[in-house]
């Protein structure tokens, strides 16, 4: 272990960090995958190979690369050589495709692209409206036209790129938000954000660490969460990371002892998928210590500890734009189900519709005001409007929907906006109904949630439909054209045809009377028609 602070302007970035790793702790473990073990010094040197090739493609301070690829070292190679030179990575969601990939790669202006072989036949499906200067392959280049090898960028023996110029308010990295309010944003992150939240997630009140642990993760390397709960936080502390590419109930728990993980995050229903699992005899014999499983329904929390024979890490707050807002506090317990107290560096309100403060324990919208440089995002990608729409003055307004006890405890409500959570996405009613309307028989309709049957805190997406007069569509035909043309999980589970929606007199649905009716004797249900929505 080599916890890292790094607090000087100079110092405090992604790139420099594991420069002073392979310094400091180059000779122990740092990257596991599979069976594969990669130091904290073959990382770096990997790291600035690439980061000579990715320069010599073109790439440039302030320049984005984004990625489109499975889990893999590579991606870190990756995300830190581009940051060694100063510019910024864009994760792309791999369940994306059609226009949701092409929009998002065009609206992050990149100057490269860098996919896998798994992705090439969507790529080469949008390849002709991609505006990008080079496609990287990490494998299977030959599958589109003008692609080059990631191998090849590989410069042998490269040295130390200059980082002289680089500071800790840069923007590193821009993270595409799942749209719950709207049309997706750009959000603009910068090196201290990933400190903070990294740092903070190791502190004892958390998950904590001891000379032996070994964090694991089986999340993508599109989602952030991914990047503070086990990359970046051990990258900053120097201790190893085992990598799986994907979660699997059948194998997880040994996975764990393969690598001898101590410590885990596991998102959405993941953790509801082992403890549904049938029972076992050795169900308390393995390595794992600390798993934090966001969410988990308080009363099957200390069942499942009890079962797994672990300790469950108590969940915070945070987005993608502040991404360390609640926390745990060290010596005091948290009450079940909440969010933890308000962490150092910020000021928070609960406000009304009208900015005014709440009483306590009534849901007001969480309001945020930083009291550090840079504690927060840089903005919105592209989009200064949507960025001074975030703000009442110093104020960021989060769009969450939060209640406060007398103990100053914080609990989740609601989001200020319409979205639905299901597997651990926030996805937005916004674009699911833009996809279905996409459908030519369709006049209108609208995407809520209805409770999920597996996790009480996760909802389904029901979709209410108007078609237009004279127009006959069945609803495994209209599931079938979403998931032709949006990503997976944007296919409803349940949708209904209707005559009218409740619209507002300003003519926006009242999607709480939906929600209030929920599913009928009408409503066509995907599981009970055996359908499954293709990847």
């Amino acid at each position: 272990m080599n916890i890292l602070q790094l607090n000087e302007p100079g110092e405090r970035h992604l790139g420099r960090a594991i420069q002073v790793q392979a310094q400091q702790h180059g000779d122990k473990p740092f990257l596991l995958f599979s069976d594969d073990v990669y130091t904290f010094a073959d990382v770096n040197q990997r790291v600035n190979e690439l980061a000579a090739g990715l320069s010599a493609l073109g790439l440039q301070s302030g320049d984005r690369l984004a990625f489109y690829m499975h889990s893999a070292p590579e991606v870190i190679f990756l995300v830190l050589a581009v940051n060694k030179l100063g510019a910024v990575w864009v994760p792309v969601n791999t369940d994306y495709k059609g226009g949701w990939l092409l929009d998002t790669i065009n609206g992050s202006r990149p100057t490269v692209i860098v996919s896998d072989a798994a992705h090439a036949a969507r790529l080469r499906e949008v390849r002709d409206a991609l505006r990008v200067q080079s496609i990287v392959m990490h494998g299977g280049q030959e599958q589109l036209a003008g692609a080059v090898s990631l191998a090849s960028l590989y410069v042998a023996g490269a040295g130390e790129p200059d980082m002289s110029a680089l500071r800790t308010g840069d923007t590193c990295s821009v993270l595409w938000t799942s749209g719950t309010t709207g049309k997706a944003k750009g959000v603009m992150q910068s090196h201290n954000v990933w400190f903070n939240a990294s740092l903070a997630t190791n502190e004892d009140c958390q998950f904590g660490l001891r000379e032996d642990d070994i964090i694991f993760t089986v999340l993508p390397m599109y989602n952030s969460a991914v990047w503070v709960t086990a990359i970046f936080r051990a990258l900053l502390a120097g201790v190893p990371l085992a990598v799986d590419a994907s979660f699997s109930v059948k194998t997880f728990w040994q996975r764990v002892d393969h690598y001898r993980a101590t410590q885990c995050f596991t998102l959405g229903a993941m953790h509801m998928f082992l403890w549904d699992a049938p029972p076992r005899d050795d169900d308390a014999d393995h390595s794992l210590r600390k798993l934090m499983a966001i969410p988990m329904p308080p009363a099957v929390a200390g069942p499942f500890c009890k079962r797994f024979n672990l300790e469950l890490v108590a969940q915070g707050l945070g987005q993608s734009e502040a991404m360390r807002l609640l926390a745990p506090v060290a010596g005091r317990t948290q009450p079940p189900g909440s969010c933890g107290s308000v962490v150092p560096g910020i000021q928070v309100r609960l406000v009304d519709d009208d900015g005014r403060d709440v009483a306590v324990g009534e849901a007001g919208e969480l309001w945020v005001k930083p009291l550090q440089p840079h504690f927060i995002f840089n903005g919105y990608f592209d989009n200064p409007q949507a960025t001074a729409d975030a703000f009442a003055g110093e104020w960021y307004k989060t769009g969450d929907m939060l209640r406060c006890n007398e103990d100053g405890f914080y609990f989740f409500a609601d989001r200020k906006k319409d979205a639905v959570r299901y597997k651990g996405r926030n996805i937005s009613t916004f674009e699911v109904e833009l996809a279905a309307r996409q459908h030519p028989a369709i006049a209108d309709c609208a995407a809520f949630g209805i409770p999920s049957e597996e996790l009480e805190s996760e909802q389904e997406i029901m979709l209410d439909v108007i078609l237009k007069p004279g127009q006959v569509l069945e609803a495994l035909e209209l599931a079938r054209f979403i998931n032709d043309n949006a990503p997976y999980f944007f296919v409803p589970r349940y949708i209904q045809f209707v005559d009218s929606l409740p619209y507002t007199p300003t003519n926006k649905v009242q999607k709480f009377r939906l929600r209030e009716r929920g599913v009928t004797p009408m409503t066509w249900d995907a599981r009970a028609a055996g359908f499954t929505a293709e990847r």
